[in-house]
């Protein structure tokens, strides 16, 4: 129960995520505006400079990322918020923060495409936009809220894992849960865990800033300070010094990869609802999740055990996780508005192949629970 009523508010999915940035600590907004993404900046142009933030209105995406990187460096945390098309172009600079290691948030208001597609209407299918986008091997990671209280939950957590892991991090929404309404309970900053950039202790000749530190991250000063701290893209050793060296290049990269990974144990866990031996496992995230919950509802009620696996963390693929719950299923239904791209995933992680199956939607219309029912059903009765 809450006791605070006035922590109970009726919000949108992206006035959600912009007022949980801002708790978050985030002092800095650069974009540019795009349907379905638009409220984000149009609420942290209001709210940021009442807190002594900045917002900025940038020429284009690129531009817009770039100045959430060059924020970032200077010791502010900093975040965007697009959409597909904006998504593919900040696609280079998201690899230069993930190789600079540049704490900030994307938030990715998905819509349906390819190209600029239909700018009101839902999609989910940037899901390997957001994890292979930028050339390269490299590790990112990517959260799905499914409501918009998660809307709020989840872009605190964005933020303290960008800051935790020195990292970008995406948070995936879509037009539906964008521009959805729901009762929000909000907290300040005194009432959670807000994760604190962590700074060399003191100036010392001795400081390497790239050098790893506790869970291979390493601790860098904000641009400026004393230490000095060289930022660029391209394979560098532990002072920041760019170099060639095969050897430099193969333990950066690893480590790059290896603190993603290796920080899956607190990264949000999935969800699950419905019966706990399932004969069929539905996984399924965002707002195609919300559909899977009904449909698991109906199922379990008509006597077919059934349980909903709900994804909040995308990327790292929850891969044990997955293959723990579904080893023992007859069956296994991926439900998202995409051809198929978790759906890959799913049948990659160790489960048998041909238990895996699908229902998708590739025309802006949200899946409904009658469709997963009618899937749920032709496994029953074949």
């Amino acid at each position: 129960m809450v006791k605070n009523k006035k922590n109970i508010r009726f919000l949108q999915g992206n006035e959600a995520c912009a007022l949980a940035g801002i708790t978050a600590g985030a002092r800095f907004f650069a974009g540019y505006p795009i349907s379905p993404a638009s409220e984000i900046a149009e609420i942290s142009s209001l709210l940021l400079p009442q807190r002594g933030g900045i917002y900025l209105q940038m020429e284009d995406e690129i531009a817009g990322i770039a100045a959430v990187i060059g924020a970032s460096l200077g010791g502010m945390k900093s975040f965007t918020a697009t959409s597909g098309p904006g998504l593919s172009l900040m696609q280079e600079n998201i690899g230069f923060a993930i190789m600079a290691e540049v704490p900030c948030v994307i938030i990715n208001i998905q819509r349906f495409g390819p190209s600029t597609g239909i700018a009101t209407q839902p999609g989910q299918a940037d899901v390997m936009a957001a994890r292979w986008g930028t050339h390269g091997d490299h590790g990112i990671v990517v959260l799905a809220p499914t409501s918009v209280q998660e809307c709020y939950d989840l872009t605190i957590e964005a933020f303290n894992l960008a800051e935790t892991l020195r990292t970008p991090v995406i948070l995936l929404t879509d037009a539906t849960l964008a521009h959805l309404r729901e009762k929000v309970v909000t907290k300040n900053d005194k009432e959670l865990s807000i994760a604190a950039r962590k700074k060399p202790e003191r100036l010392s000749e001795d400081y390497h800033p790239y050098e790893p530190g506790p869970n291979g991250v390493p601790v860098l000063p904000d641009f400026g300070d004393d230490n000095i701290l060289r930022v660029t893209g391209l394979v560098h050793d532990h002072d920041g010094y760019s170099t060639p060296q095969p050897k430099v290049a193969g333990d950066l990269v690893r480590r790059l990869q290896q603190k993603i990974e290796s920080a899956s144990v607190i990264m949000p866990k999935p969800k699950l609802f419905g019966s706990e031996d399932p004969e069929i496992v539905i996984i399924s995230f965002g707002i195609s999740a919300r559909s899977s919950r009904e449909a698991v509802n109906r199922a379990n009620s008509q006597g077919i055990k059934t349980c909903l696996m709900q994804l909040p963390t995308i990327w790292p693929f929850p891969e044990e996780a997955v293959r723990e719950k579904c080893s023992d299923a007859k069956t296994v239904i991926v439900v998202e508005m995409n051809s198929g791209q978790l759906f890959r995933e799913v049948r990659a992680s160790g489960i048998q192949r041909d238990k895996v199956l699908s229902v998708n939607r590739t025309d802006t219309a949200v899946i409904t629970p009658e469709e997963i029912m009618n899937a749920i059903k032709e496994v029953v009765n074949p």
